[in-house]
């Protein structure tokens, strides 16, 4: 393989990789052999992956109709956690589910195949992926490429673990209480949760966790995530969340200037969460400065809702669902779901939802929905809200213990650690990590932005001013090309 491939997929984005296939100043055979030479190298040491799919990878580069979309030539890791690609196995590190086959593409995979990504294999995720970190049983830890002792974050932690060592610029990530933006945060991505119903979820799933689970990408550049979103996002017919792209798309968005913006800057953790580590207040005080002198109007503000009643609001939902996945499953296993099939967190999260009645769920449900529109309605107040993606830098591997019982785990475990990710997924408002600061430990951190419903726009054109002016794009981790 020349320098020139290898340099390329090192330094590249994934627009400009398209770029260079559809010009034929390179073969896609090419970049993918170089993704599968990382891959067999690096994934000894990170566990990034756990499926090959280098034979129908090569088919896909050798196809001289492989579509001619602004990803041509891309290599492509599926996220092992209810990404539905056609033939693959799909059994979200979960042994209660360990022969499950994807029946067919969902709407999202048919848009990355129409756009020219070739197939590289199945990433690691944690089982069922409610944590931060990603280490399944089945398949064992994903280890951060920054520092092998630290999760490069959960639940999308093996795709963010390979985009950040080079093995591929872009990758499949989602997001239902941080997913995509703690792994963006930990390995010094891009990483957007985007607004409530901009992805579709058919025709597996609709309304899963009320629109508070959404799929996109982890990325290095801002323009990746913005051209992956408007390939893949858009409501269709029927979907419970109208929410349909701009006429004129993202990705000119990311070149616009955004404006003078009123930003709220949050820098204190709610009672009973996880304390701001100094690292982290420090990127969070350095982004504050940087944005004054771009001319945005920074007004320091509490954190704008009550973190765990809105909390236990969401985590009620996501417990009676996550129970009824598994009853929904029993005709397709064969049998029903019992102790020891899963972790320990997941059988009494099971066992939990049970206990809740219908009446139960439907107040569940107007609880949510109204304290997430007093919590939106208080943030409109600003254009932008700036927080701390987690309140500390990335966690030893083994932090998130998935043998304590649901309750336990949330309340002592996930619930402080995620204050400013998962109020989120519960409102629907657009998220977005950027890798604005790295400790003295040269360890990643991530800065989130939040704004407005429906206001993806806004955080594209602050993503791409503060690309330019707070440049990550050479930061490598120690293990990588």
């Amino acid at each position: 393989m020349s320098q020139d491939i290898s340099s390329i997929l090192s330094n590249y984005d994934g627009i400009g990789i398209g770029d260079l296939v559809r010009n034929k100043e390179i073969k896609p055979i090419e970049i993918y052999e170089e993704a599968v030479n990382r891959t067999l190298e690096l994934n000894p040491k990170l566990n990034f992956l756990w499926y090959e799919g280098f034979e129908e990878g090569r088919k896909m580069a050798n196809n001289p109709n492989l579509p001619d979309g602004p990803f041509k030539g891309v290599p492509w890791l599926v996220k092992e956690l209810a990404s539905m690609w056609e033939g693959l196995p799909l059994h979200n590190h979960c042994p209660y589910l360990k022969d499950g086959i994807t029946p067919f593409d969902s709407y999202l995979v048919k848009q990355i195949k129409k756009s020219g990504f070739l197939l590289l294999g199945k990433s690691i995720a944690p089982e069922m992926g409610w944590a931060l970190s990603s280490e399944p049983k089945m398949h064992g830890p994903v280890k951060s490429p920054w520092d092998l002792n630290l999760t490069p974050g959960g639940s999308s932690g093996g795709s963010a673990a390979a985009v950040a060592a080079r093995v591929t610029p872009i990758s499949d990530a989602s997001d239902g209480g941080g997913s995509i933006r703690v792994p963006a945060s930990y390995c010094g991505l891009v990483g957007l949760k985007p607004s409530k119903g901009r992805v579709s979820l058919s025709p597996a799933l609709s309304d899963y966790w009320y629109g508070g689970a959404i799929f996109l990408c982890v990325s290095r550049t801002v323009r990746d995530t913005a051209a992956f979103l408007e390939i893949t996002g858009g409501s269709l017919p029927g979907d419970p969340y109208y929410m349909p792209l701009p006429k004129e798309g993202f990705l000119p968005e990311v070149t616009k200037d955004p404006g003078k913006l009123k930003i709220a800057f949050v820098d204190e953790s709610p009672e009973g969460c996880t304390s701001i580590d100094p690292e982290v207040k420090d990127g969070l005080n350095k982004t504050a400065k940087k944005l004054e002198e771009l001319g945005h109007q920074i007004t320091k503000e509490k954190i704008p809702y009550d973190f765990w009643e809105l909390n236990n609001a969401y985590t009620n939902i996501t417990t009676l669902q996550t129970s009824a996945f598994f009853d929904n499953f029993e005709t397709i296993v064969g049998r029903k779901i019992k102790e020891g099939d899963t972790e320990n967190l997941y059988w009494t999260m099971y066992q939990k939802g049970k206990t809740f009645s219908g009446h139960d769920h439907s107040n569940h449900v107007e609880n949510l929905r109204q304290i997430c529109r007093n919590v939106i309605q208080k943030m409109n107040e600003f254009d932008v809200w700036m927080t701390p993606v987690t309140p500390m830098t990335p966690r030893k591997l083994g932090y998130y213990d998935m043998s304590l019982d649901v309750d336990t785990y949330n309340n002592t475990i996930m619930g402080p650690d995620c204050p400013f990710t998962s109020p989120f997924n519960a409102t629907g408002l657009p998220a977005i990590s950027l890798p604005l600061h790295f400790t003295k430990n040269n360890i990643p951190v991530g800065i989130q932005f939040i704004s407005r419903e429906a206001d993806d726009k806004t955080l594209f054109r602050l993503a791409g001013q503060l690309e330019i002016n707070l440049p990550w794009k050479d930061k490598k981790p120690p293990i990588s090309f």
